[in-house]
């Protein structure tokens, strides 16, 4: 777990000049055509995967450059790094079952990284003793996504058929080893630039 006292995100996030800086790097970004793609490059292979691999990672740094202020791409970076799964050859995949973790983790999909609503996918790990849609209704109320983007829950089966955890436990998913590419190579970038001095002293200025 990431221990980032929320006192300093709700500090972080009220930086209005700040936060308004972010939005003209995000719209200039955007009017530029750089935006996240969402590829699937499963069925890649050989020469061609590794292009694709090299692209996303390009891509990755360009748009680091742009946002690497931003407190929620940070936030969001320093959430993955420590909650995500790791494997190149899978999705993005994060498993919590923190409500507000779950819920910043999408905000931070859909504004720093303008992966579309229809993309994010989720589905929750439950206990044989819980109500399936009364924790589907839960998950999609404090996620902010919709019914139908929660795939069918996964029942735990076993000798312990009691509850453990209140809620279950929430996945979200974005199916695409093109942006898996970029998420890792942010990893990547995020403690070499935090402890640059450089980067702090463009934050007073």
């Amino acid at each position: 777990m990431l221990c980032i006292p929320r006192s300093t995100l709700s500090d972080w996030f009220t930086k209005k000049g700040w936060s308004e800086e972010i939005r003209k790097r995000l719209t200039t970004s955007a009017k530029e055509g750089n935006t996240v793609r969402l590829m699937g490059l499963n069925k890649t292979r050989g020469q061609r995967l590794a292009q694709a691999y090299e692209a996303a990672r390009e891509e990755a740094q360009k748009e680091f450059e742009l946002l690497k202020y931003d407190p929620v791409f940070i936030s969001g970076i320093m959430l993955y790094w420590g909650e995500g799964t790791k494997n190149p050859k899978v999705g993005v995949i994060v498993t919590n079952s923190d409500a507000k973790m779950i819920k910043f983790y999408v905000q931070f999909l859909i504004r720093s990284c303008r992966i579309p609503v229809e993309k994010i996918k989720a589905y929750v790990l439950i206990y044989p003793d819980l109500e399936e849609k009364t924790i589907r209704a839960y998950w999609s109320k404090v996620s902010g996504l919709p019914w139908e983007n929660f795939t069918k829950s996964v029942v735990i089966e076993g000798r312990h058929a009691t509850r453990r955890l209140g809620w279950g436990v929430c996945t979200v998913t974005v199916s695409s080893t093109y942006f898996k590419q970029k998420i890792l190579e942010w990893v990547k970038l995020l403690p070499e630039e935090l402890l640059g001095r450089g980067y702090y002293e463009n934050i007073s200025k």
